[in-house]
């Protein structure tokens, strides 16, 4: 039904328990002395280990303590045994962690009866245990669903602008340079219409992971919205922004997409905007300000990288595919 670790320097009662526990039909294990429990734990497993209160060089009390620390064995319920006058060494066993005890001499019915509502404590705790771990995994299912794009594996529009705006205000309080980058992919209505949506999706997917490959781990990567991307870059000038846009956009242009036999080729436009900007005070300003530079690599015929203006300007900001 179970296995038992029994841990008792007398061999006599070492014998008796374990003939009365393999009678009700557990397994056992036993240990002669305290240091050797904590390796029979991590060797067997056990799920419950009745123990001795006095042994030689460690007791039961101290090897409760050491067990009870050590979270890689997860619950496993101790039964301590002593004799009726030590309860002082009882209270502190119990203290120590102990979750049951045994007066000697022990009783058959009273062994199996402890033993077993130990055995119940130790499903209801695994069951606890087991329900904790899946509600945190489905915790981090629904966090990661809500923040972040399912077929690009990146952050969502509306993460991106809640970060960009604590970005922007962590570079104003510490005079630090921001960079932002918008990205869009060049005649991807094209992609779609002649190879399917399904290749299409790949290629998004190839594209954000291109530009993951490209940045740091701090700089954010989100799609904005279709097949627009942005990128921000904290703590980076305007002239290092536009090397970081210059090395994703020569790498897209130079990694072919390729679908079975099929070769895609892919470029984006990018515009580069950075704080500090005379005309960007705020999130939404300096998004302009990398929309209008998008525009210029729009017109300036694609498969390019182009600065915001030193000046604000009243560009129309959505460019052509």
């Amino acid at each position: 039904m179970a296995k038992i670790l029994v841990v008792d320097d007398d061999a006599a009662i070492r014998t008796w328990l374990e003939e009365r526990l393999r009678e009700a039909g557990h397994e056992t294990v036993v240990c002669a002395d305290g240091p050797s429990v904590l390796g029979a734990v991590r060797d067997h497993a056990p799920e419950l280990v009745v123990m001795d209160v006095e042994m030689p060089g460690m007791g039961g009390r101290e090897v409760c303590r050491l067990l009870k620390a050590q979270e890689r064995f997860g619950f496993i319920p101790v039964i301590l045994m002593t004799a009726k006058a030590d309860m002082a060494a009882l209270a502190e066993g119990v203290q120590l962690g102990a979750d049951d005890f045994l007066f000697k001499p022990i009783q058959p019915l009273e062994l199996l009866a402890r033993v077993q509502s130990m055995l119940r404590l130790k499903g209801l705790q695994d069951g606890l245990q087991a329900s904790n771990q899946k509600l945190r995994a489905m915790n981090e299912r629904l966090h990661e669903l809500s923040t972040t794009d399912p077929l690009m594996g990146i952050y969502n529009r509306l993460v991106f602008e809640k970060r960009l705006a604590y970005e922007c205000q962590r570079s104003a309080r510490y005079q630090k340079p921001l960079g932002l980058l918008q990205l869009d992919l060049d005649h991807f209505k094209r992609v779609n219409d002649e190879h399917g949506h399904p290749v299409g999706d790949g290629v998004l997917k190839h594209v954000a992971a291109t530009i993951k490959a490209a940045v740091r781990e701090v700089d954010l990567v989100a799609r904005y919205g279709g097949e627009e991307l942005s990128v921000a870059l904290p703590e980076t000038d305007l002239a290092q922004a536009l090397i970081v846009a210059e090395r994703i956009r020569s790498r897209i242009a130079r990694e072919v997409y390729r679908d079975g036999p099929r070769e895609i080729p892919i470029t984006v436009s990018i515009g580069v905007a950075a704080w500090p900007h005379p005309g960007a005070e705020q999130p939404d300003q300096l998004m302009k300000l990398a929309d209008d530079a998008l525009y210029e690599a729009k017109r300036a015929g694609r498969n390019c990288v182009r600065a915001a203006s030193p000046q604000p300007s009243n560009t129309p900001t959505k460019p052509e595919s």
